[in-house]
C-alpha cells in the first residue's frame, strides 16, 4: 500500500503514460525508483527496474542482496545471482510496446528483447521525466535549503582560498567543507578553474595548477542536501581585474539577471536562453557563450529539461533549473555566473542568496 506521497506520484506517472500511449513501463534510474518507491538503490551491474502498468500496478524486480524485502510499499520480486533476472522480469510483461527507461543498461534491453519477440521497447522516459517535472512544495523546501546551504558552503571556501593552491586543493576543500556544513556529499564532482582553465566549462579540477596574481577563479560546485541537489557558480578575481576582465563579467552578470528575469509561468524555455544569450551576443561575445543556459535538477543535477534554444518545454509552477550564462575566452580566462530558479505562480524565486557583485581577492 503506497504512503499518500507516492500514490500521489504515481498516479501522476500513470495518467501521464496514457497520454504517451504506453499501458507499460520500466522505470530503472535509481532516482526514479526513489522518486517513486521512497527507496534509493545504487545497482551496479545488477539489474533494479520498477515495472508499471498504466492502471497503477506495480512490481519491483530486485536482487536479493539488496535486502529490500520489508521495506518498500511496492510488490517485489527478488533474484539471486545465480536467477536469469531478465527472463523473471520477462514473464511478467504483457506483449505489445513496453516503454524502457534511457538510462536501462543495453545488456538488459537486448536480453529482454531476445526472451520476449512480441514486446516492441520503445523509450520510455518522458512519463516520468515528466512527473519529476514540477517539484512539490516539501521538494522546492528541500531545494531551497540544499541552496541556502551551498551558498553558505561556498562562501566560506572563497574566504579560505590561497596563492599556491592547487585546483585539486580547492575541489578538496570545497568537499570537506560542504560535509562539515551538514551536507551528505557532492551533488557532482566540484569544479575549481583558475585562469586560462577558466575557458574550459567543464574543466576537471583534478590539477595541479596553482592560483596566483590575475587569475580568474570559476567556482561550479553544488551539493546534497535531504536527496536534493544544489548547483551554482561564481567566477572571482585574484588582484584587480583588467579592465576586460571587468567588462566580461558585467556582461555574464547582466545575462543571469536578464535570465532569471525571463522566467514565469507560460514563457518557452527557448525564450529564457535567448534573453539571456542576447545580451552576451549584443556585446559581440555570442561565439564564446558555447552552451545552453541551464538545466532541469531536483533528485539529480541534471534533469529534464534543457534551458536551450532548441527546448520546447514551457516554464511550470514548481519547475526548478538553472541559469548559468558564460563567457569563455580560449586560454586566456573565462567567467560563468549560475542561480537556480523556480517558477512560482506569479513568476519566479532565485534560490541562490550569495552575491553577484564583482570580487577581488587578495590573497598575498
Amino acid at each position: 500500500m503506497f504512503n499518500a506521497m507516492n500514490k500521489n506520484r504515481m498516479q501522476k506517472l500513470t495518467e501521464l503514460m496514457g497520454k504517451k500511449g504506453l499501458s507499460q513501463i520500466l522505470v530503472s534510474d535509481p532516482s526514479s525508483v526513489f522518486y517513486l518507491t521512497g527507496r534509493r538503490v545504487e545497482p551496479g551491474e545488477r539489474m533494479v527496474v520498477l515495472l508499471v502498468r498504466e492502471n497503477g500496478d506495480c512490481t519491483l524486480f530486485a536482487n536479493r542482496l539488496f535486502a529490500l524485502s520489508g521495506t518498500v510499499d511496492v510488490p517485489l520480486v527478488e533474484y539471486d545471482d545465480t536467477d536469469d533476472c531478465v527472463k523473471i522480469l520477462a514473464d511478467a510483461l504483457d506483449a505489445g510496446k513496453i516503454g524502457i527507461d534511457k538510462t536501462w543498461p543495453s545488456q538488459f534491453t537486448i536480453r529482454l528483447m531476445e526472451a520476449r519477440s512480441d514486446i516492441r521497447p520503445v523509450l520510455g522516459s518522458a512519463p516520468v521525466d515528466e512527473a519529476r517535472l514540477c517539484k512539490d512544495p516539501e521538494e522546492i523546501r528541500r531545494m531551497k535549503a540544499s541552496s541556502a546551504l551551498n551558498d553558505r558552503t561556498l562562501q566560506g571556501v572563497i574566504q579560505k582560498l590561497f596563492s599556491g593552491m592547487s585546483e585539486t586543493e580547492g575541489a578538496d576543500l570545497y568537499s570537506r567543507e560542504a560535509v562539515a556544513n551538514g551536507a551528505s556529499g557532492n551533488s557532482f564532482a566540484p569544479l575549481v578553474c583558475f585562469g586560462e582553465n577558466c575557458a574550459d566549462p567543464h574543466h576537471s579540477s583534478v590539477s595541479s595548477r596553482k592560483l596566483s596574481a590575475g587569475d580568474s577563479v570559476i567556482l561550479d560546485v553544488g551539493l546534497l542536501l535531504e536527496d536534493y541537489c544544489s548547483d551554482m557558480t561564481r567566477t572571482v578575481f585574484i588582484g584587480k581585474p583588467t579592465d576586460e576582465q571587468k567588462k566580461v563579467y558585467d556582461i555574464v552578470k547582466a545575462a543571469n539577471a536578464a535570465g532569471r528575469a525571463a522566467v514565469r509561468p507560460g514563457v518557452p524555455l527557448k525564450d529564457v536562453d535567448r534573453a539571456a544569450r542576447k545580451v552576451i551576443e549584443d556585446a559581440g561575445y555570442g561565439p564564446y557563450f558555447i552552451h545552453r543556459t541551464g538545466h532541469g535538477i531536483g533528485l539529480d543535477v541534471h534533469e529534464f529539461p534543457d534551458v536551450s534554444a532548441t527546448s520546447e518545454a514551457v516554464c511550470l509552477p514548481g519547475m526548478c533549473f538553472s541559469v548559468e550564462p558564460g563567457i569563455y575566452l580560449p586560454g586566456r580566462f573565462g567567467v560563468r555566473i549560475e542561480d537556480l530558479v523556480t517558477v512560482t505562480e506569479n513568476g519566479a524565486e532565485t534560490m541562490n542568496a550569495l552575491p553577484r557583485e564583482l570580487l577581488s581577492l587578495d590573497i598575498g
